[in-house]
């Protein structure tokens, strides 16, 4: 069965009662190429276990199985499930879960799958997914902060987005996700991807990037809060210099301290946030945890 193609994507749907959802930003792939290269980059070893979000009607899913050991899609619109079980049931190393991701435990749902162990420790996990536009940050969030130590995350998004998560400090694009992600891994961008190959087309172009995590943690902040906290007001109001933007958020310090500590960090004063790096970011919020708790 061709999951790539817009007839059979038809009648899969016409026979299972249901319609694109545009609320979920359901866009299936007609481009059979493009879920082939998303697998041959999605992880590193074929023992891995990968964890798919929003399979869709399973054209990725699909390709996964083939490549590696075992797939956990979860799907959150119940509508797909008996349109996944028809798709994928030549496949005894695939697992679909109903459920909505950033609600779910994904570890207890991994090791259910595997009959029990810790993912990430275990058994390696990387993640693949084609993520819907207006929920890309919040999943990507949410897959860094589960708890689960994956391997890589690859996944499908916004062009625009993707140059915001590969960017480099000084550039236009590097924001507040962008310092983020390299406090967790290194970012890879892959290919670009045109509207024509979905059904229904969106209105702008994707593409594909991966995130390596490190293995182990590459930065130890002082407080990851305070790092958190840095990185976020940095990025509130770009157009602000740091040293402004700072005082808004750690306003008990007052802005001629935080011009000091921006400058004992080796940065001008008149400085803005997109050109610091994440080690950066990390140096300043140890210097900012230290002056509120050191007095």
């Amino acid at each position: 069965m061709n999951l790539c193609n817009p007839r059979v994507i038809r009648e899969l749907m016409v026979e299972a009662g249901i319609k694109f959802r545009r609320d979920l930003g359901q866009n299936f792939l007609v481009d059979p190429s493009v879920p082939e290269a998303i697998a041959d980059v999605a992880a590193f070893d074929p023992d891995e276990v990968l964890l798919e979000i929003g399979p869709g009607i399973g054209c990725l899913t699909a390709e996964l199985a083939e490549r590696y050991r075992k797939v956990v899609a979860v799907e959150i619109d119940r509508g797909l499930i008996p349109v996944l079980q028809k798709t994928l049931a030549d496949y005894d190393n695939v697992t679909v879960v109903n459920a909505d991701c950033m609600e779910i435990d994904l570890a207890a749902v991994l090791s259910e799958a595997m009959g029990g162990g810790s993912p990430g420790a275990d058994f390696p996990v990387s993640v693949a997914a084609n993520l819907p536009y207006y929920i890309t940050t919040p999943i990507l969030l949410r897959l860094l902060e589960c708890g689960v130590r994956f391997s890589r995350i690859t996944v499908m998004v916004q062009k625009e987005v993707a140059d915001r998560l590969a960017a480099a400090p000084g550039s236009r694009d590097y924001g507040a996700i962008t310092a983020v992600l390299g406090y967790y891994g290194t970012v890879t961008r892959h290919f670009t991807v045109s509207p024509g190959s979905f059904l229904p087309p969106p209105a702008v172009s994707s593409a594909v990037v991966s995130i390596d995590l490190y293995p182990e943690p590459a930065y130890r902040p002082l407080s990851e809060k305070t790092f958190f906290d840095t990185v976020h007001a940095a990025f509130e109001q770009r157009r602000k210099t740091l040293v402004n933007a700072l005082s808004a958020r750690f306003s008990d310090l007052g802005k001629e301290r935080i011009a000091e500590i921006v400058t004992s960090c080796g940065h001008p004063a008149d400085v803005r946030g997109e050109r610091l790096s994440t080690g950066d970011f990390v140096s300043l919020s140890d210097a900012l945890f230290r002056a509120k708790n050191d007095g």
